[in-house]
């Protein structure tokens, strides 16, 4: 019973409480599940870090045991290309070494000039190379080995099958031309087993092209540990040089020097196995025959990202203590304002529209009760704006109601007046009564939808009223654009324009008088441009006309109570971006810009 008393008070009851026990859960799951594959793109980067040392410093050895054979190489290179040195090469391998003294000293009499020493040359490429530890010439004709104990020291050593294995082990084997030195070879020149790599090229007559004998370059294998100087700090592991026989020319671990790796065999060059708990990584270069291994264990690849997978873990777990004390501090702070925010809807729904919410902060309940501080300030001020705009709306009516007077007997009037001054030869002011009528007409004429076309007419008649009177001396013209003509528009929203011009801008001693009215859409709304070349407007009383427009004050007079009029209307109707804008220089004319919105609100009642 106090099991269910407890869950209904805590959590089936507050809304809070369960969410934050949902919020905790996601954030626990969400950091866990982050932390996770945090965890994994790091742990998997150190690893690939850790395996791109081990190929680097593999890729450095080789191309260290790579230059050894290729020097050695190039000394056979050098030899075939220098005739003098290939011959006496050739003789020093299928003759005694005494014939071939002699058969030096025949050619230094015939030619008067000696002529390339093999032994001398040999003798200077060991010089020239501190990691050769001896070089050796066999001949496989007469079973000869020559042999160079020292840098300063040459012998002749005889190797003969019936006494020693040796020619045994110089079978060519195309194979294995960089592997451990053979326990024949060095037993016959007295050598001792040490830490070193052979590196077999063989010989040929350069005439005759057969086969003649070999070179043997035993070189020191501790200087392999020289190319994994620049990754010493990084690497991680054992590298293992190996033969085609899989026997170790090379450890850097310095123990398995001359042991097989049977368990090695048949791996592919770049290919990565794992063998016992350690992942073996493999690089073979197969002309010379040998391979770099690289073997490092699972567990030293994991203390690469050890410290990186503590600290993640720690995070996660301070993480996780945040994501459920957080919520549980500000739950209270949270109730309260929700509470605060109800209280205050329902004095609004009770109807106390000047109630505000009191709140500084900027979060999601900071921003509810900002709107719904901003949505009363809205209702006010649209209810404000209506019932003005329905005042100046009767005021309007007004005005048009006193203007009426009787206009069926005043249209009475004015045909008879225009038919007697037809009758009477004067077309001109017939002419001009019937604009007046018309004019007079449109204005006193209820009609449900009036249009910019009818606005624009009701301009025309007005300014051909004047055309007439004037001889000829006013020009107008009116642009609009066909999609405009049919949209709605406050009555006597441009004609006021017109009227202040024939007023108070027009020359009228002059006979060139020119206005012009441009309608078109923009960005911005509908604008209708009315310019004319008349009068101007002084600075001073420019300044004064639209600090009026804007402020609703300035001094009265005729030419501003129009446009007035307009500009406040408009602003009462559709907003503040919409009005009346001046542009006027004293004797150079005037522009006015009307902006409407667009396109124009249904529904609007227009006077």
């Amino acid at each position: 019973m106090r099991r269910n008393t407890l869950y209904r008070k805590y959590f089936k009851d507050n809304l809070f409480m369960r969410f934050t026990l949902i919020v905790s859960c996601v954030f626990i799951a969400t950091i866990i599940a982050f932390s996770y594959l945090v965890l994994t793109l790091i742990s998997d980067s150190a690893v690939e870090r850790q395996m791109d040392t081990q190929r680097n410093t593999m890729e450095s050895i080789s191309n260290y045991v790579e230059n050894k054979y290729q020097s050695v190489q190039d000394m056979i290179r050098d030899v075939y290309r220098d005739g003098s040195l290939a011959s006496n090469t050739t003789f020093l391998l299928e003759h005694p070494f005494s014939e071939y003294v002699e058969h030096r000293l025949d050619r230094y009499f015939a030619a008067g000039q000696p002529t390339s020493d093999t032994v001398q040359y040999f003798q200077n490429k060991i010089d020239d190379d501190p990691d050769i530890r001896s070089l050796m010439l066999y001949s496989a004709n007469q079973q000869v080995m020559y042999y160079y104990k020292s840098r300063r020291q040459f012998d002749v050593v005889p190797t003969n099958a019936a006494h020693s294995f040796v020619p045994d082990s110089m079978v060519l084997d195309e194979e294995s031309l960089v592997s451990v030195p053979n326990i024949w070879v060095l037993q016959s020149i007295g050598m001792q087993r040490s830490p070193m790599f052979s590196v077999k090229i063989p010989i040929n007559n350069k005439s005759s092209l057969l086969n003649i004998g070999q070179i043997l370059v035993y070189f020191d294998s501790t200087a392999i540990g020289k190319a994994m100087s620049n990754y010493k700090e990084e690497f991680k592991g054992e590298i293992l040089v190996l033969s085609a026989q899989n026997e170790v020319i090379f450890d850097s671990t310095g123990k398995g020097y001359g042991t097989k790796y049977r368990e090695l065999a048949g791996m592919n060059s770049g290919e990565e196995v794992t063998v016992d708990g350690m992942v073996v990584t493999s690089l073979t270069q197969g002309q010379a025959g040998y391979s770099v291994v690289s073997l490092i264990s699972k567990k030293e690849l994991a203390e690469t990202y050890r410290s990186a997978r503590n600290t993640i873990i720690s995070i996660a777990l301070i993480c996780m203590l945040f994501a459920v004390l957080l919520p549980a501090m500000f739950i209270s702070n949270f109730a309260k304002r929700t509470h605060r925010i109800i209280r205050f809807t329902r004095k609004v729904k009770n109807g106390d529209l000047n109630t505000r919410i009191i709140d500084s902060k900027e979060d999601e309940l900071g921003q509810i009760a900002k709107s719904f501080n901003s949505m009363l300030d809205e209702l006010n001020q649209y209810i404000d704006q209506v019932y003005k705009a329905e005042i100046k709306q009767k005021h309007t009516e007004i005005a048009t109601l006193e203007a009426r007077v009787n206009p069926h007997f005043l249209y009475n009037t004015l045909e008879v007046i225009r038919m007697r001054a037809i009758s009477s030869g004067a077309k001109d002011v017939g002419e001009m009564i019937y604009s007046l009528s018309v004019l007079f007409k449109s204005y006193v004429r209820p009609k449900a939808r009036y249009t910019f076309k009818d606005e624009l007419e009701a301009c025309r008649m007005y300014l051909e009223l004047f055309r007439i009177r004037y001889k000829d001396r006013l020009v107008y013209t009116i642009e609009c654009s066909k999609e405009l003509e049919e949209l709605p528009i406050l009555k006597m929203s441009l004609q006021p324009v017109i009227e202040n011009y024939i007023l108070h801008g027009m020359r009228t001693g002059q006979a060139d008088n020119k206005i012009s009215i441009r309608a078109y859409p923009d960005q911005q709304g509908i604008q209708v441009v009315i310019a004319d070349n008349g009068l101007g407007i002084p600075a001073e009383r420019l300044e004064e006309l639209r600090l009026g427009l804007e402020h609703n004050g300035g001094k009265s007079g005729s030419e501003s109570f129009g446009l007035r009029s307009i500009h406040e209307r408009l602003r009462l109707m559709y907003g503040k971006q919409y009005g009346v804008g001046l542009i006027s220089e004293a004797g150079a004319g005037t522009e006015i810009t009307v902006t409407f919105p667009y396109p124009a609100k249904e529904g609007t009642e227009h006077v």
